[in-house]
């Protein structure tokens, strides 16, 4: 009797720490007046995050646009890194590269010195947001308002596959794109075989990552973030819906830190996945 009193006792405790799992803690830091912050990348090489900054609207060739880099503490490291460009989204790493979705261009920044060394302007694209590198540095962006994603590749672009219904939030995980279509998490392979990971949020998907357990975080920039299991099940861990938007997240795995750009709030939230 004591050892099955044991049992359930541990079995009870392994479902509250299940139910009690993936939830996010009070806010870590805040990193206020960021002009219309979209997009955060982890830049693990130098410890730091990088920020688009739309500063303006958010589909309007300004010249307004730019990318800050932060310190992991949220305090600002490079106020001004790059500056002149047009309404600013998705960000993706491949070496010493950072590749920008720059509306209807991709522009390549050589992260070393700061300079942009290539701005490569996509014929028919409206609106550019979100943007994957693979392996070997071939980019993929995706065109929301065309329901389009583009392959990047060599100083040349192709169409990868049309008809990806609100295509936002991209990422390239062990030779498959992932992407946000809609209300649908999506995963296309190398023969463009598109397969439903998820579906069902209530607000069309914006940011995408992959946590360590292959489980996801899905943002909707209308302010609902989604844990989502590697199995396709969703569950909110925030609904901020009509105070702020949350948009294309950054993730730490080391730390399991994720970085929400607030948008509307012109600010950068940072909080643990507990």
């Amino acid at each position: 009797m004591i050892r099955k009193r044991t049992l359930l006792a541990w079995m009870f405790s392994l479902s509250i720490g299940q139910v009690c799992a993936q939830q996010l803690s009070q806010p870590l830091w805040e990193s206020k007046n960021l002009p219309v912050p979209e997009s955060v990348l982890y830049n693990k090489q130098d410890k730091s995050l990088f920020v688009s900054l739309i500063d303006g609207v958010g589909n309007v060739k300004d010249g307004n646009g730019g990318v800050v880099i932060l310190n992991l503490d949220g305090t600002i490291k490079n106020a001004g890194w790059i500056q002149g460009l047009n309404a600013p989204k998705g960000l993706a790493r491949f070496k010493n590269t950072l590749f920008v979705a720059d509306l209807t261009a991709v522009v390549s920044i050589d992260i070393p010195s700061g300079k942009i060394i290539n701005t490569m302007e996509i014929e028919g694209a409206v609106f550019l947001n979100d943007i994957t590198v693979d392996n070997s540095g071939v980019a993929y962006v995706s065109d929301t308002r065309t329901n389009k994603i583009y392959r990047v590749s060599k100083g040349s672009y192709q169409l990868y596959m049309d008809s990806v219904s609100n295509a936002n939030g991209l990422k390239w995980i062990k030779g498959n794109l992932y992407a946000l279509a809609g209300d649908k998490l999506i995963k296309i392979n190398k023969q463009k075989k598109v397969t439903v990971i998820a579906k069902g949020f209530e607000a069309s998907g914006d940011g995408l990552e992959q946590l360590k357990n292959g489980d996801f975080l899905v943002t909707c920039w209308a302010g609902i973030i989604y844990y989502v299991k590697a199995d396709g099940t969703i569950r909110k861990l925030q609904d901020v819906r009509g105070k702020m938007n949350t948009a294309d997240l950054g993730y730490n795995p080391d730390t399991d830190t994720i970085y929400i750009p607030t948008f509307n709030q012109n600010s950068v939230i940072a909080y643990q996945l507990k």
